[in-house]
């Protein structure tokens, strides 16, 4: 069966209409992580001056699942938190590229994966109140492992673990990625449906 997008993703475009308007606009932090300072006027009389990273990044998550029932996590050092933390494998969508290549190509990078299915799951804001970017969770079945090609600037280690392990680590709270645990939750039903889980 051919990859099929999620219905959630068709609505996770901007809104033909505004009920803002923008009055001046600037940017005050350059490629690659933008950052615009805009004067809004919110209705008759309120204007208020926001800052926020724009929308139009999106990015991947990968849920990936072996043939024998294994989750393929990812334990990894964020230096914005001084912290190695538990996530699912996840990166940014490079400009012209489809989705699904992406997701492909984040899980050979990251757990050295190839999937023989992928299933989309809903889409999500991550921080909607300050950030644009959206986000298209994906789980990737009958995921073979092999070498892993890391970024120089990442430090990863692969854990594979059972499904029924990786849920209790979920319901425990060690999974402390938001996005992470979020796609971990959406992808449950799916992986009980098909037995796995």
């Amino acid at each position: 069966m051919p990859f099929q997008p999620h219905p959630s993703w068709a609505a996770l475009i901007e809104d033909e209409q505004q009920p803002w308007r923008t009055l001046s606009s600037r940017e005050l932090i350059g490629p690659p992580r933008r950052v615009w300072e805009d004067r809004v006027q919110v209705r008759p009389g309120v204007q208020t001056t926001y800052q926020y990273h724009p929308r139009g990044h999106q990015a991947i998550f990968v849920l990936p699942v072996t043939d024998a029932g294994d989750i393929v996590l990812i334990r990894q050092y964020r230096y914005p938190l001084r912290a190695t933390i538990t996530e699912i494998v996840a990166g940014g969508v490079e400009a012209g590229e489809q989705l699904l290549d992406a997701a492909a190509r984040e899980l050979k990078e990251e757990v050295g994966g190839v999937a023989t299915e992928w299933v989309a799951l809903p889409g999500f804001y991550p921080q909607p109140s300050i950030n644009g970017v959206v986000f298209f969770p994906m789980l990737a079945l009958g995921v073979s492992l092999g070498e892993m090609a890391h970024e120089d600037t990442e430090t990863i280690e692969r854990l594979t673990l059972p499904l029924a392990e990786a849920y209790a680590m979920l319901e425990r709270g060690e999974i402390q990625s938001g996005s992470s645990s979020l796609v971990m939750w959406q992808a449950r039903a799916e992986l009980v449906r098909r037995g796995l889980l």
